[in-house]
């Protein structure tokens, strides 16, 4: 074990010496304004764990969790905190997770979070690391993560400190909790969550912890607080809906309302130190992890180490030229794309069965937080570049969970699949990543599973409504959302045909092939634009092509109108263009989206929309200054530095892809379209494993912000504003001269 720790510690102050030449550009505070749901906790790659502020509990704060609807524990404008939750979620639409709850006090032990709550200054974020200043108790608190651990360091001043463990409080309304004090320095329980988006409340579950203190307690205890009750019994109770404080208390506690305080009378100003292991399956799996992942490493050594992890991960990619912030903005959304999906197993491989929770066991990284109707159509496009491992490790947890629950993900949260949004983009996501050259999964098995979930017409989880679409090519107004979903469906069609072809499967090739571009019959050709049907094949009137937008309801689509999906059908650019009149009537109806307002940033089904462009020859130009004028206008370094929700990680993905000068316009096809890099030159290192080339290379010269002239591959004229993943991979350089 010492032999084992100082080689470990070796690694560390190695990493470190050559530290923050990439971390040193991530500003963890992006997106946390602006409704970005990311926080500023301390994280590391992937990590199950992370030690976020919660300062959305209070009627102090600007924006309140009970009060709106608010999916994030921390908001950038809010000014009272109430502890520092463990385990939480980036970018996501849906309030969930947010709990088991540190907060440092001074003073008598308050277990009301709205009378111990403090106002707080000196915040500092950057990757693997958090701090503050709690003004109230002049307390300074610093937290850093492993994997699977959050660790927190409070400096405390004389006199009596507290340290509180609230597990009532949290993002989640779910309720039911367990804690027990194993020792002075020891606690262990549990807090149930669930519920995203309040569908299926019936899978809520638990998540496991144990706790450990650097300092013995000198006083411990728990608190219950018991909901008020009326009637003749109620006189009985003199705690009637008051906290029941058990000084010394050692047996478990179970409840909604219950916590845990360690008290310390100090003699002058003194640091603690807290680890806390987190679990899906056990308080044994979550001691171990804790145990395992932190040994006796000081919070210092902690830190450089998940700097470093950090830093490691973040240098996949080298920019060069831009400005500062522009490498601010690029490395914080590098950064933001490797929270999720996150790590479900334990140290020891273990992770619970979809739905049924029994333990079971991979060899491999199992992954969880699958975002698919967001982070399909460009987030695991850009793992599979830069990351094919990672990428690789995902899909064969996508497989697994096949084989678990017998359908694919649609967006799976923890082993529970919450069903949230529309479409069944898991083939899309298959597709995309084996026609990437990434072929150590079994494709047989995936492509098995894709054409299940395309054809099952009975008790089908991830195409309801399936039955009219596959009748008539389209869904209808029985249905909500019924012409954005049959596009959504339209485009795994056209990924599972690219699959069968690759894999001379002929009969399916045409099948899907025919069945991909069934959206072109909800085509009005007066309004070019896509329109519900009825039932009975007539058009649903009235129709509003405005209707909408900004999450109004609108019985055709979700989550935005007409003009917002009229181009969503990128694997069918030419038959869209034949049906709006050719090229130029294709190119005047797609200005027509961002000259009269009607793109929105902040959503998914349109952001494709600047490179739409590329498709007609003259007109590319657009796409150059339309995805510039974009990144200026809503990407930048503050914490409203994002147009909305990251949506795990799917905005901050088409920025990267939007600075470096290429997208992938086709989700599953294996190609890229062309725009203006931000920076002189980018280095993608290739893992060897999975491609040729050693790296990437895409390098842009001439005038500033100019318009593209000429692109060379390898040297040589590229005729074309698209390109090949194959063409890129083999250690090309990609140069883009500009005029």
């Amino acid at each position: 074990m010492i032999k084992k720790l100082f080689i470990v510690s070796i690694l560390i102050n190695t990493l470190a010496v050559n530290a923050q030449e990439f971390t040193k550009y991530v500003n963890p505070f992006i997106g946390t304004s602006n409704f970005g749901a990311t926080n500023p906790g301390a994280i590391a790659p992937r990590g199950m764990v992370s030690v976020s502020p919660f300062n959305v509990a209070g009627t102090q704060n600007t924006l309140e969790k009970d009060s709106r609807w608010l999916s994030n524990p921390y908001v950038n404008e809010n000014t009272f905190l109430t502890g520092y939750s463990h385990i939480n979620l980036s970018g996501v639409g849906c309030p969930d997770l947010g709990v088991i709850l540190l907060m440092p006090t001074t003073g008598d032990v308050e277990t009301n979070h709205l009378k111990y709550g403090s106002t707080y200054t000196n915040e500092t974020a950057k990757a693997g690391y958090y701090s503050n200043v709690l003004t109230k108790y002049n307390i300074k608190v610093e937290t850093t993560t492993t994997t699977r651990t959050g660790i927190s360091r409070y400096t405390f001043p004389k006199g009596q400190s507290n340290i509180l463990l609230n597990l009532g409080l949290g993002l989640t309304n779910e309720e039911g909790a367990a804690i027990k004090i194993v020792s002075p320095t020891e606690i262990e329980g549990m807090r149930t969550v669930g519920s995203f988006c309040y569908y299926k409340p019936e899978e809520a579950y638990p998540v496991y912890f144990v706790a450990k203190f650097s300092k013995p307690a000198t006083n411990y205890g728990v608190w219950k607080t018991p909901k008020k009750y009326k009637g003749a019994e109620a006189a009985w109770m003199p705690y009637n809906g008051k906290p029941r404080l058990m000084e010394g208390y050692r047996k478990e506690v179970l409840g909604d309302s219950i916590g845990s305080y360690f008290s310390y009378q100090f003699e002058k100003p003194t640091q603690v130190e807290v680890k806390i292991g987190v679990s899906y399956v056990s308080i044994e799996n979550a001691r171990e992890n804790l145990e395992q992942e932190t040994q006796d490493f000081s919070f210092e050594a902690i830190h450089q180490q998940a700097e470093a992890h950090w830093e490691q991960q973040l240098s996949k990619i080298k920019v060069e030229g831009g400005t500062e912030d522009d490498k601010t903005i690029f490395y914080t959304a590098l950064y933001h794309t490797l929270i999720h999906p996150n790590i479900l197993n334990d140290f020891n491989g273990e992770y619970p069965k979809m739905a049924t929770r029994e333990t079971l066991k991979t060899e491999n990284t199992r992954f969880t937080v699958f975002s698919f109707w967001d982070t399909y159509r460009n987030l695991h496009a850009l793992m599979s570049l830069v990351y094919p491992k990672q990428q690789s490790d995902m899909v064969k947890s996508m497989l697994d969970i096949y084989d678990e629950s017998g359908w694919l993900p649609k967006w799976e949260l923890n082993a529970t699949e919450t069903t949230t949004m529309v479409g069944d983009p898991a083939g899309i996501i298959l597709t995309d990543t084996y026609l990437k050259g990434i072929t150590d999964f079994d494709i047989e098995k995936a492509y098995e599973a894709m054409v299940k979930s395309a054809d099952a017409l009975e008790n089908n989880p991830l195409r309801p409504g399936i039955e009219p679409y596959i009748e008539n090519g389209y869904l209808n107004t029985d249905q909500n959302g019924s012409v954005s979903t049959t596009q959504e469906y339209n485009a795994t069609d056209y990924s599972i045909s690219l699959l069968a072809k690759a894999l001379n499967k002929k009969d399916d090739y045409k099948r899907f092939s025919k069945r991909s571009i069934s959206y072109r019959k909800l085509f009005d050709k007066d309004l070019k634009l896509l329109r519900p049907r009825n039932a009975d094949g007539t058009w649903h009137e009235p129709f509003d092509p405005l209707a909408g937008a900004n999450f109004t309801k609108n019985i055709g689509f979700i989550e935005g109108n007409a003009w917002q999906y009229a181009f969503m059908v990128s694997h069918d650019i030419k038959g869209l263009m034949k049906l709006m009149g050719g090229k130029k009537g294709f190119s005047e109806q797609l200005q027509k989206v961002f000259s009269t307002k009607q793109f929105d940033m902040a959503n998914e089904p349109d952001i494709a929309y600047p490179y739409l462009f590329n498709y007609v020859k003259g007109e590319e130009w657009r796409t150059q200054q339309l995805v510039h004028e974009l990144m200026d206008e809503y990407f930048q370094n503050k914490p409203a530095g994002l147009p909305g929700n990251d949506d795990t990680g799917t905005m901050s993905a088409w920025l990267i892809y939007s600075m470096m000068g290429i997208y992938p316009i086709s989700p599953g096809d294996p190609i890229y379209t062309i725009s203006t890099p931000v920076f002189d030159k980018i280095t993608i290192d290739l893992d060897p494993n999975y491609y040729k080339g050693k790296m990437l290379v895409i390098e842009k010269s001439g005038t500033e912000k100019g318009i593209i002239n000429t692109i060379q591959l390898d040297g040589k004229t590229h005729n074309s504003y698209f390109i090949n993943h194959s063409d890129l991979i083999k250690g090309s350089k990609l140069k883009i001269n500009l005029k």
